[in-house]
């Protein structure tokens, strides 16, 4: 729903999905494996031109480090303009990532609010544009938390996504 908005919204024209082998910030035993986790977005974005399943990061050193990987996509596509898309929960840990300077000097952040995100010295930065969509409660968390719980939760995720979810068994 958020890249939707910035599709529609900006003048962006195309949202590159970037799965993550391996997020050096995240515990790798809660994650599904860097494969089924890139086939759930390829199904979930196949039939909207504007959206592309990347799998760039299965070929560089993991962990993934952000910075590497838009100076990789910057290097192959010297005519695209990237920018990262991302909840506003990045912000309190955005000191955490490699080079968090270097990636606010020379890229730009468009930043989708969350409900409970205390105030960061980023707010303001010159390279953060927030996304003023509408509220949106449901995150990837409460989804996976959910099915483990054995909720149905059909209706939150494209059918293909859901269906593969379901037939193998994942967050339970």
């Amino acid at each position: 729903m958020i890249a939707s908005y910035v599709i529609e919204f900006t003048e962006v024209g195309e949202v590159w999905f970037i799965v993550s082998p391996r997020n050096p910030l995240k515990e790798t035993s809660t994650l599904l494996p860097g494969v089924n986790r890139l086939y759930m977005v390829n199904v979930a974005v196949e039939d909207e031109p504007a959206f592309k399943a990347s799998n760039i990061e299965f070929h560089l050193p993991e962990p993934s480090y952000t910075i590497d990987t838009m100076d990789h996509l910057r290097e192959q596509h010297p005519d695209r303009d990237f920018r990262l898309i991302a909840g506003a929960d990045i912000l309190p840990e955005l000191r955490q990532w490699k080079e968090y300077e270097r990636l606010l000097d020379l890229y730009s952040f468009f930043i989708y609010p969350r409900f409970s995100t205390a105030p960061t010295p980023f707010d303001q930065h010159p390279s953060i544009q927030w996304i003023p969509a509408p509220f949106i409660g449901i995150s990837s968390s409460f989804i996976r938390i959910a099915i483990r719980d054995g909720k149905n939760m059909r209706h939150f995720l494209p059918e293909k996504v859901w269906r593969y979810i379901d037939e193998m068994g994942f967050y339970r």
